[in-house]
């Protein structure tokens, strides 16, 4: 036997090295889903369930919910998407009022999903309405212009001002419980964009402090008027964060909701915003690239 013969002899090909290694990555993947995630889909995946309830799935794989009243009246399978929700790590709600709360007990009772939230409005979530308190604790409560870091670092959630009202009720006709100011949420996500949802507000000047501090790649604003701005002003709230894109939500659910992509459209190109205007339909699925100033 020549020396290369003994040197190799007993030791298993390059061939053979790599399938091993790629067995005991897919092993680790399948015991760990968020790892699975990432080695499947790299990027950042959005669904919108009507009015301002959104899923994101990181490139990671966690699961988080904003606003997540999936049984809105423009979302016909939000009973079955409820049902089909196996696993969610955050539920992030802005503000008290039902359009928003909406699911976020049921859901968190369900799937253990942590409540992300100002102070004042997880506390009146918790004791008003029964989401347990063990996943609403001070790890994801915070408040104007704090920063929480979740998920081992993969998510950063900052509390930036809305202008609106906040308050929680467990039945239309009951008083309402204090719940604190309303929010507008930045998401930082790693390996992939920072998300600015603007909550329910009026346009307001120190919108623009908000991409002071944050690139913002995905802008989430509501357009329905009367509760909210309008086309008109969003466009104006637009040019003051100048994200790069921008989806308009919080139009349509009820008719006194008039706003419209159209007609936010036109006010739009008015101001020459550059943002990329992308319109969702109810119940879809997009895929957000990853940001040139992403998270880690």
């Amino acid at each position: 036997m020549s020396n290369a013969e003994l040197m190799t002899a007993g030791k298993p090909s390059l061939l053979g090295q790599r399938t091993c290694a790629s067995l005991v990555i897919i092993v680790v993947a399948l015991a760990r889903p968020n790892l699975f995630g990432l080695l499947w889909s790299m990027e950042t995946q959005l669904t919108w369930y009507g009015q301002s309830a959104f899923k994101i799935v990181t490139p990671s794989g966690y699961v988080l919910l904003i606003d997540p009243w999936l049984t809105n009246p423009v979302n016909d399978r939000g009973k079955d998407e409820i049902a089909g929700l196996n696993h969610v790590d955050l539920v992030l709600v802005t503000h008290g009022h039902s359009d928003h709360v909406g699911n976020a007990v049921e859901i968190g009772k369900r799937t253990r999903a942590k409540l992300v939230a100002t102070f004042d409005l997880s506390a009146a979530i918790v004791s008003a309405l029964g989401y347990p308190s063990e996943l609403a604790d001070v790890e994801t409560t915070g408040h104007m212009g704090g920063t929480l870091t979740l998920l081992g670092g993969d998510i950063a959630v900052t509390f930036v001002p809305a202008w609106h009202g906040s308050g929680v009720s467990k039945e239309e006709t009951a008083p309402a419980v204090y719940a604190g100011t309303p929010a507008g949420l930045v998401i930082a996500i790693r390996g992939g964009p920072t998300i600015y949802h603007s909550g329910d507000t009026d346009l307001f000047s120190d919108m623009a402090l908000v991409s002071r501090f944050h690139k913002i790649d995905v802008m989430l604003v509501c357009i329905g008027d009367h509760f909210t701005m309008g086309p008109l002003r969003a466009a104006e709230a637009v040019k003051l964060v100048h994200p790069r894109e921008v989806i308009p939500m919080h139009y349509g659910t009820f008719p006194v909701l008039t706003g419209t992509p159209e007609a936010f459209e036109r006010e739009l190109k008015k101001r020459k915003v550059k943002a990329d205007l992308r319109v969702m339909k109810i119940g879809e699925t997009i895929t957000l690239p990853r940001s040139e100033n992403a998270l880690g």
